[in-house]
């Protein structure tokens, strides 16, 4: 960051500090007055996939959310794992040790509600100039947005992944081989012919997919790209989901995608992905549906066989699995579209101030209506 840009900093801060005792988002007059902030308690053993959360946009509050999921994790933990130690009586130890530790968590959300102690404005003033940085211009654009968004998702999701490799490690050594690796229990305990049994996500082929220096064990980073081969750039792991994606849509178990099993399943997909890229819905069009589907379905087609092979879906495998970099687009958008009060599809300091629970709105209720402001279009 240049000597101007420091120097712009300075008096915008200093501009704005002489309004903070007098400006609150806690007692400003407006429709925010009677909002508290609030962690969010979404932990879950198996992570779901079925949505995809925002993420954290301050990393003070991602670092408290991540300490109470790293104690809910160690209960489940010891729940799952020594069930000899959870007894339901209410008056024994064990089981009172196994409760949600609500005394740190409601320390943690009283903390973030104390306006001497955080203080929503001057976090802003904080984090503005860590964002504002390609180019470091005083405006926020989509891209350092998205930029910032990725950078918070990568070091949860990487956490996630460290906590998980903990539990899978049982030598300790620092990496997991595959005789390590425990498949979730249903699946342990399922017959050949439940549905999912023959999914890939646990076999020793994705395992093996995933071991990008071919040495039998996965270090960290390869079993983070093992949880996360969306996010990897592995090309083994990307011609892993490829396969994996026929292996799904096969209905007919001759190997290949024919076009009846592209069009009801894969091409919904891109489809939706086109469209929240594009923010345009083609869903009601003049032309037949299976019109752009067969389009796609010949492009993808190389060597025009009439079916699509695993390798022939790879241009196409990152929208059937979106990155990381796909939802932080998503969420910087929504919030630049929320916050952006001339419309120049940037953020200025004043409007990140004049709108701050835009960046807080994933932790914030309103106690009045009792809702949770949790926004789908994250999701």
């Amino acid at each position: 960051m240049g000597l101007g840009s420091v120097l712009i900093y300075s008096i915008l801060a200093l501009l704005v500090l002489l309004f903070l005792s007098s400006y609150s988002p806690f007692n400003h007059h407006s429709s925010h007055r009677h909002r508290r902030l609030k962690l969010r308690s979404n932990f879950t053993f198996s992570l779901s996939h079925s949505h995809h959360p925002p993420v954290p946009f301050d990393p003070l509050l991602a670092e408290l959310e991540r300490n109470r999921e790293d104690k809910q994790w160690e209960q489940q933990h010891i729940h799952h794992s020594h069930p000899q130690l959870h007894h339901h009586d209410d008056d024994s130890a064990p089981a009172h040790e196994s409760q949600p530790e609500w005394e740190d968590f409601m320390n943690a959300e009283d903390f973030i509600n104390d306006e001497d102690k955080f203080n929503v404005t001057s976090r802003l003033l904080i984090l503005f100039p860590k964002i504002d940085v390609d180019p470091a211009d005083s405006f926020i654009d989509v891209h350092e947005l998205t930029m910032w968004n990725l950078q918070q998702a990568h070091r949860e999701v990487l956490h996630r992944s460290q906590r998980e490799m903990e539990l899978h490690d049982k030598n300790h050594d620092g990496v997991v081989s595959f005789s390590e690796y425990d498949p979730p229990t249903w699946v342990k305990s399922a017959d050949k012919d439940s549905f999912g049994y023959d999914m890939g996500w646990w076999k020793e082929e994705h395992f093996n997919a995933s071991d990008a220096d071919g040495d039998g064990v996965l270090n960290l980073t390869e079993f983070n790209d093992f949880l996360h081969p969306a996010d990897s750039n592995n090309t083994k792991l990307q011609q892993w989901l490829c396969k994996e994606e026929v292996r799904e849509r096969d209905s007919d178990r001759d190997g290949k995608v024919n076009f009846k099993e592209f069009f009801h399943g894969l091409f919904d997909l891109v489809r939706n992905y086109d469209e929240e890229e594009s923010h345009t819905d083609s869903h009601h069009t003049d032309n037949p549906m299976d019109v752009p589907a067969r389009k796609l379905f010949a492009q993808l087609d190389q060597d025009g066989d009439g079916y699509l092979s695993d390798t022939e879906l790879l241009p196409i495998i990152g929208k059937l699995h979106p990155s990381e970099y796909y939802y932080a687009k998503q969420q910087a958008e929504y919030i630049i579209s929320q916050a952006d009060g001339d419309k120049d599809g940037r953020l200025t300091l004043p409007e990140m101030i004049e709108n701050p629970y835009v960046f807080y709105s994933a932790i914030f209720n309103d106690d009045e209506d009792e809702y949770t402001d949790y926004h789908d279009e994250f999701r």
